[in-house]
């Protein structure tokens, strides 16, 4: 889970104008890109070793093929 300016750390969003709505909508769409919503799920239960291989390999795959859609519409 790397993030756009590589900083580790707490997900901080700023409150503006005291628009406490827009700042827990934003935070949200922070957790969904980052996958720690996705994270904890997986995490609630044991997973098998070769579950999890397999679930990792899925997961290669579905990136590989995503990246070869982005260079074939260039």
């Amino acid at each position: 889970m790397a993030r756009r300016d590589d900083k580790l750390g707490p997900l901080e969003v700023e409150v503006r104008d005291n628009n406490v709505n827009r700042a827990i909508n934003r935070l949200k769409r922070e957790i969904g890109r980052e996958g720690v919503s996705r994270e904890l799920k997986r995490r609630r239960f044991y997973e098998k070793p070769s579950v999890a291989k397999r679930r990792k390999m899925r997961e290669a795959e579905r990136r590989r093929r995503k990246e070869e859609r982005r260079r074939e519409n260039r």
